[in-house]
């Protein structure tokens, strides 16, 4: 059997499956369940006074998290280019239309995955209680940080005088209800890059959330009802996928064990090297990128997004 037909008889079980898996369960069905009640967690009860109170308590059972995650860039935001030997990453580069960080670092650093970090120019305070459990594993969507935090939730009103302020979470009401990342907890940084919703991306916004069908068929719950981490998948807490080196043809295809990355993060490790039914348009391939064709604009779900930034 060659190897064309032996790749699209392996596509065509792929997105068999997939397509029965999606159409018979959601996507919060499918998960496999927890075999923990995080709830029944003496640890867990608190009263918390901190963030850092929370992850100790988790640490109790996770032993390995926080050095796995304090070797990521998530926390290091730093990134040594294997190929230039540049050393790139929000700590050392213009950010897109972040600008440079080393004006605002308590607001910049509010979305990193740890507490307390005040000055970029030194090293992320790395004590093990000082990564942030929370940001990433909340389902209940009432953890936040403060805007000016350093990465800290807010532990009381950030206005008293405004009624209507957001409540400081409940800190052991979200270590008691945790699970795996799903798109509210990315998005809670990555959407709102740049100070505003859609502003530094867009095509990362909050539409994302409950994305119609026509905006996004891969995180549509009328689609394939997929989170961010079922393409970016993850390993000891390292997130697949990079900007400063960016798979642009997986010529490897569908990621099956024996990949020498045994990552997603691309769009032929699902739909394979050959995805069209059409050899003509397979031969594009090889040159056009994915996105050209199925990506021909941005923030098309009603939030706008910045274009010029002088």
């Amino acid at each position: 059997m060659n190897k064309a037909l032996t790749r699209r008889i392996l596509w065509g079980l792929a997105t068999t499956l997939l397509a029965l898996v999606s159409s018979a369960t959601p996507a919060l069905e499918r998960t496999v369940p927890s075999t923990a009640d995080h709830k029944r967690f003496e640890e867990l009860q608190g009263p918390f006074d901190s963030g850092p109170d929370v992850t100790e308590a988790c640490l109790g059972c996770h032993t390995e998290a926080a050095d796995q995650l304090q070797a990521t860039t998530h926390w290091t935001w730093e990134y040594l280019h294997p190929e230039t030997r540049q050393l790139l990453g929000k700590r050392h580069v213009v950010n897109s239309f972040c600008g440079s960080v080393a004006s605002n670092e308590p607001f910049c650093t509010s979305c990193h995955t740890g507490y307390g970090w005040k000055d970029m120019r030194q090293e992320p305070p790395i004590a093990n209680n000082r990564v942030d459990c929370l940001v990433c594993h909340d389902t209940t969507g009432d953890y936040w940080k403060s805007p000016t935090g350093a990465g800290h939730p807010a532990y009381e009103l950030l206005d008293p005088a405004d009624e209507g302020a957001r409540q400081p979470p409940d800190l052991a009401r979200v270590a008691q209800h945790i699970g795996p990342s799903d798109k509210q907890n990315c998005g809670s940084c990555h959407f709102y890059g740049g100070g505003d919703d859609g502003v530094k991306h867009g095509d990362l916004d909050s539409s994302l959330i409950n994305a119609p069908l026509s905006l996004d068929v891969h995180m549509s719950a009328n689609g394939a009802d997929l989170a961010c981490a079922d393409c970016h998948t993850t390993s000891a807490h390292s997130v697949s996928g990079s900007r400063y080196l960016a798979t642009a043809r997986d010529t490897q295809g569908i990621d099956v064990p024996g990949h020498t990355d045994f990552s997603r993060a691309s769009c032929e490790s699902c739909h394979g090297v050959e995805p069209h039914g059409s050899t003509k348009l397979n031969e594009h391939v090889d040159q056009v990128a994915c996105q050209s064709c199925h990506i021909p604009e941005f923030a098309r779900g009603g939030v706008a997004t910045r274009t010029w930034w002088d």
